[in-house]
């Protein structure tokens, strides 16, 4: 996995070769700026009217594959700066070979390249992959930029009056000279949605994100963005035993699939059902190899001690864990976060993903990527089963089909608590929350006939993959990359999720069982204990010496009075929040982030403003 940067002109005559020094310059702070996606290489395109930079982790082809890479056919030369992997190369390949191309490597960037060339922006519909890449296109003079279907790479851009700059992540077009500044509908963002964002959106002025599915043309006529690719519902006409068989083979061949690399891959195994059907599949593979899978699970120092069940992390992880490893015979590594790893990671997530995030479950999973980089490079995770196959609280209890909002986060109040009483009338939180909930809700792809019912477990399965997904998916991408650990989501695949969009509910968890389909076309891979588990999240902290740490750094800064978020929240309210007790069990976002939680998002806001110098504009 990469990082991508560049530019592209708005006007005719810009001239970047007549400067080349200084546009080299900026193509080299913004491919710096993104070394951590690519520690094992950078490389630079100039041409007139465009410019391409490319920081790499080396995956495929490690000696040939470096970019931007360069081709010419009919007179015209067309260069690509790539982030991701592509799972149906050697299909693409021959099909291109039939067509009389010829390649000099055996890398992915290759395969797209010449993709491109002969197919045209259409090459998208032809990939089965996680990608974010950037084609100058010489025959045009245009450059375009395009997004894998379900968002797993980032892509922003933004515009001035005489080019448009693109990067995988904020930083990269600060490092181009865009200015980091937010407006009302920012700050909206940060919290009134936050950690969340509307698609799109780049939360900083003037900064935008390709959405997934969507392609964008860049010339000096204008920036056009084009959708490729959008979820379709249809009726489901396969019964109960062919919907297993064809979930099943689904999820098997993503997983294989997305094996392929040139160095060796491992998962992470949590003991919940989407995890172990990953690290399943891999072990039996790589057996086939004489190969022994590593696997990595998660937990925090003396977790035992201070854990407390609650409706949404009913068990610990470690028993299931455990019977896993022995069951797959892997290479297995239980890691342990503690507090002071966590509090350094909470500003290591905030430099990540250049906003604040998830609070210490970014920061958790951030610290745990950097020790499995030690021994990997590639991780296969269980990601995205639970927002395709219906495993969140919010699909199943009727108190969230009732509700008008959204599920994860069905009231602003507690967002409001530590604010200044001036910014949320500033903000009009409650009517941006409305405005961007009603917004999606009206964009669901309906089946014609189906009653309320129905269309509210639509409303819910859309809102869960446009937002709530994408979410986890960002966390994913920045805190694995930030390592250059390349994490890869097999149950994101593009198949699955069309497939699954229209499988009726009662089929998804047949007989009331949470995920039931997915548990059914599963048997066989785990044992029934595990693979019947029931649910429970990634896991928290709950150590009251972590939280007592955050509240003493959260009140110092208060006492200070100098810190930045004191522009935004209030000095008595906080003090109040901090003397009250935390409860662990009312999430405001999520199932994870509750009181410590909103202390800890403070403290990454504040660093936030501080490290990125943000006006408020």
């Amino acid at each position: 996995m990469c990082g991508i940067a560049g530019f592209a002109a708005l006007r005719q005559g810009c001239g970047y070769l007549n400067a080349p020094e200084k546009h080299h310059a900026r193509l080299r702070a913004m491919s710096a700026s993104l070394q951590r996606r690519g520690p094992d290489e950078s490389g630079l395109y100039l041409t007139d009217w465009a410019g391409l930079a490319h920081a790499r982790l080396s995956i495929i082809d490690l000696e040939r594959g470096k970019q931007p890479m360069v081709r010419s056919s009919g007179g015209c030369e067309f260069a690509i700066s790539y982030n991701g992997e592509l799972y149906n190369t050697a299909e693409l390949r021959s099909e291109l070979q039939a067509k009389g191309w010829k390649f000099q490597t055996h890398s992915d960037t290759e395969v797209i390249l010449v993709g491109y060339m002969q197919y045209g922006a259409q090459i998208a519909e032809h990939l089965n992959g996680i990608f974010a890449f950037a084609i100058a296109d010489g025959r045009e003079n245009a450059l375009c930029l395009f997004r894998d279907r379900m968002g797993v790479k980032p892509l922003f851009y933004a515009r001035t009056p005489e080019e448009v700059l693109f990067a995988s992540e904020l930083k990269g077009l600060f490092a181009g000279g865009i200015q980091p500044k937010i407006d009302r509908q920012g700050l909206n963002e940060i919290f009134s949605i936050g950690p969340a964002k509307t698609p799109g959106c780049g939360v900083f002025a003037g900064v935008e994100e390709v959405l997934p599915g969507h392609w964008v043309r860049i010339r000096p006529e204008g920036v056009q963005q084009y959708q490729y690719w959008k979820l379709e519902s249809r009726p489901h006409e396969d019964g109960w035993d062919k919907t297993v068989e064809t979930t099943g083979f689904l999820v098997r061949d993503a997983i294989r699939r997305q094996m392929i690399s040139d160095v060796p891959v491992c998962t992470f195994l949590s003991g919940g059902v989407d995890s172990s059907l990953v690290t399943a599949v891999c072990a039996q593979e790589l057996k086939k190899q004489g190969k022994q899978l590593t696997t990595f699970s998660f937990d925090f120092v003396d977790n035992s001690r201070y854990f407390k069940a609650n409706d949404f992390q009913p068990s610990r992880d470690r028993p299931y864990v455990e019977q896993m490893a022995a069951f797959l015979g892997t290479d297995h590594h239980f890691l342990e976060c503690g507090n002071e790893d966590m509090i350094e990671c909470l500003y290591k997530a905030v430099d990540a993903k250049d906003l604040p995030g998830m609070a210490d479950v970014d920061a958790s999973m951030l610290y745990f990527c950097s020790v499995v980089k030690g021994y990997n490079k590639v991780v296969l995770t269980g990601e995205c089963a639970d927002e395709i196959f219906g495993g969140y609280p919010w699909f199943h209890k009727a108190e969230f089909q009732k509700r008008d909002a959204f599920p994860w986060s069905p009231s602003a109040e507690p967002r409001k608590a530590l604010l200044k009483d001036s910014l949320i009338g500033e903000l009009d939180m409650d009517g941006y929350i409305r405005q961007r909930y009603e917004e999606s809700v009206a964009q669901t792809p309906y089946l014609p006939g189906e009653d309320e019912e129905q269309r509210r477990r639509r409303q819910i399965s859309w809102l869960n993959l446009r937002w709530f997904m994408q979410t986890l998916l960002d966390r994913m991408d920045r805190t694995s990359m930030y390592s250059g650990l390349e994490a890869r989501v097999p149950f994101a695949d593009h198949r699955i999720v069309e497939y699954l969009w229209n499988v009726p509910w009662e089929m998804k968890a047949k007989g009331g069982v949470v995920k039931g389909l997915l548990r059914e076309a599963g048997r066989g891979l785990v044992p029934d204990e595990v693979l019947f588990r029931r649910k429970s999240p990634y896991p928290k902290t709950y150590d009251p010496a972590y939280e007592g740490k955050l509240k003493q750094r959260l009140a110092e800064l208060i006492e200070e009075g100098s810190a930045p978020v004191l522009e935004l929240i209030d000095r008595e309210k906080t003090k109040k929040f901090l003397a009250s007790p935390s409860d662990y069990g009312k999430p405001w976002f999520g199932q994870l982030m509750a009181g410590p939680q909103m202390v800890a998002y403070c403290l990454q806001i504040n660093d936030w403003m501080e490290k990125y110098k943000v006006e408020i504009i």
